[in-house]
């Protein structure tokens, strides 16, 4: 009995087609977990679309997927002299940061990032009358742009496109392509309609394969249920149960990703006092499980294990049965399958 997810496969990949629609140039993004499908799954969904370019994260995810994928491959992390260096094909693009980037990959591929207002990586204004001399030993596919998810200065995203477009155009520098990440479709045609010279191609992984919520969901297998009373002790720790009830086995545990959370950017007073209010229980070792069942997320019994979490059920709520499955509110990028079932 397994960790499984569900995929509406027509409808996930109608949600493909309409962003592809949306997004002509549509480099898909494949990196980490493969957004909790894998990159196998996830090269297989690019070749249908007809993709001749997939983004990945790393030079190892490059190594990794370059036999499921047969077009070019876009590293997305930037290249650093000094890093390990593992063997790919002439078809892989090497991201570059900096000048001394673009001098240390003479031959190769590469596309240029520019320095955005995420400020995480990229080449500035500065650095650009120097780009004439280092761009002439690379094989240059076009310069990038990494845009931040919320712009809370109110500021906008297609002037910011165009700011370093006019930057390198003043700076003479070849603007054939230009890669940009989250941007709106409209925002892409306003940008293709005022530089018609140059293709723009937004790089995109969570809208392409997340955006359509139904389409997915993952559910654990029922392995165990045992009756207790209230303050009968139970689990590793032999904690006390707080009221009568029903200890539930389910599948899905650490090695799945369950009860691993990123960290979340909260915004208002309401998701800062509902975040406060989960702390807080957390201290007293009550904690809300990802796990649905009888309309309800349940509170796991105690932290989950590797492989499994035990659940409370309290009496009240249906008596849940070996071999039913419970849905799981999980994030994707954080969870691994034991399997995936195509409906």
């Amino acid at each position: 009995m397994a960790l499984t997810l569900y995929v509406d496969t027509a409808r996930w990949r109608a949600h493909h087609k309409h962003v592809q629609d949306q997004f002509p140039g549509l480099v898909p993004v494949c990196k980490g977990n493969g957004y909790g499908f894998g990159h196998e799954r996830l090269a297989e969904e690019a070749t249908r679309l007809g993709s001749d370019v997939l983004a990945v994260g790393t030079t190892y995810e490059a190594a990794r997927i370059k036999d499921w994928f047969g077009g070019d491959l876009l590293v997305l992390t930037p290249y650093r002299r000094g890093e390990e260096p593992v063997p790919l094909p002439d078809r892989v693009i090497r991201s570059v940061s900096s000048i001394d980037g673009v001098y240390g990959l003479v031959g190769a591929r590469v596309v240029i990032e520019v320095m955005s207002s995420m400020k995480r990586h990229g080449i500035s204004e500065q650095d650009l009358p120097q780009l004439h001399a280092a761009i002439e030993n690379v094989r240059l596919e076009g310069f990038a742009i990494h845009l931040p998810l919320d712009r809370t200065d109110g500021s906008d995203a297609v002037e910011e496109v165009i700011g370093w477009m006019d930057r390198l155009r003043a700076a003479r520098l070849p603007l054939h392509t230009m890669f940009v990440s989250h941007l709106k479709a409209e925002d892409l045609a306003r940008l293709q309609q005022q530089f018609p010279q140059t293709r723009f191609r937004a790089r995109i992984g969570t809208r392409l394969w997340l955006g359509d919520h139904e389409a997915t969901e993952y559910r654990g297998a029922v392995l165990d249920v045992t009756r207790v009373a209230k303050g009968d002790r139970f689990g590793y720790r032999q904690q006390k149960a707080a009221s009568d009830g029903f200890l539930v086995v389910v599948a899905g545990g650490t090695s799945h990703g369950v009860g691993l959370e990123a960290p979340k950017a909260l915004h208002g007073v309401m998701p800062r006092a509902k975040g406060v209010a989960r702390a807080g229980l957390a201290t007293v070792n009550r904690n809300l499980s990802p796990f649905v069942w009888g309309g309800k997320q349940r509170w796991f019994a105690e932290p989950p294990h590797m492989q499994v979490s035990i659940l409370f059920v309290p009496s009240d709520a249906p008596e849940p049965k070996v071999g039913e499955e419970l849905v799981a509110h999980l994030r994707h990028t954080t969870t691994q399958f034991d399997r995936i079932v195509d409906r």
